[in-house]
């Protein structure tokens, strides 16, 4: 199958790392369904690619509803014809010590970032099993994180989802491996988008200090010794998506230029 005949989901991809995965599969021949709760920054980030030259589409749609996500699907096969990559990127921090976490915060960081994976599997291997593919391989890609792999004080509850995340893509990997379908995840590490320097302001709330602080101290542990991009994600994001991964699945692999070695 031609690169550029294949079409994309990208959650949360109004902005961060979803913006950059977006950017970086158009650039490998993907037709991409920009897909984020804030639509006029999903619209944004599709213009942008359709002015480069691109197709793309955006969508809008709270992750943490499962209707969202067959929406996502129905646009990408309603303007591109099929879907053969789902990447469920959206996700959300919080930063409170475990004896303060209130059933109402926990709810919702599972709601979106737990749940919101789940979901975006359903929908994307229902409409794997709709489609004639033969022996092509189909991609679903999650989002975990460095915190997934070791948990991280004062992202208690974080860690815990992506824990899950990790758990939710081997089970699939497992289960749909016979059709198919590849399911694995990345783990970034410190990236400077808007996520950390929300982590680093709640840091600074809870320990005091000033801005930078904290984004500044745990960037102290990267070996490579500089802040991760966007970019950096999209890299490793690209190689899932493409054909030179098709024999990797289950996988949950830390892109943190250096921080944990396990």
């Amino acid at each position: 199958m031609s690169d550029q005949t294949r079409a994309a989901v990208v959650t949360g991809a109004g902005r961060g790392i979803g913006k950059g995965i977006a950017l970086q599969l158009a650039k490998d021949g993907y037709a991409l369904v920009i897909a984020d709760y804030d639509g006029g920054a999903a619209e944004d980030t599709a213009t942008e690619l359709l002015e480069s030259g691109h197709k793309a589409m955006f969508a809008q749609g709270d992750v943490s509803d499962p209707m969202a996500h067959e929406h996502f699907v129905e646009v990408a096969v309603e303007n591109f014809g099929r879907l053969d990559t789902y990447i469920n990127n959206a996700g959300i921090a919080q930063i409170q010590l475990i004896q303060n976490i209130s059933p109402e915060e926990m709810k919702r960081i599972y709601e979106i970032n737990v749940f919101g994976t789940l979901y975006g599997i359903q929908a994307a291997a229902a409409q794997f099993d709709k489609q004639a593919d033969g022996e092509h391989i189909r991609k679903i890609i999650n989002a975990s994180s460095i915190a997934g792999h070791v948990a991280f004080d004062l992202l208690g509850a974080y860690s815990s989802t992506k824990f899950a995340v990790r758990g939710l893509t081997q089970a699939a990997a497992k289960e749909l491996g016979a059709k198919h379908i590849t399911v694995n995840a990345y783990c970034p590490g410190i990236v400077g988008t808007d996520m950390w320097a929300l982590i680093d302001g709640e840091m600074v709330k809870l320990h005091g200090g000033k801005k930078g602080d904290y984004l500044e101290k745990y960037s102290n542990a990267i070996t490579l010794g500089h802040v991760e991009t966007p970019a950096d994600v999209a890299n490793y994001v690209s190689y899932l998506a493409s054909p030179q991964s098709d024999y990797m699945t289950g996988q949950a692999v830390q892109i943190d230029g250096g921080i944990q070695f396990i």
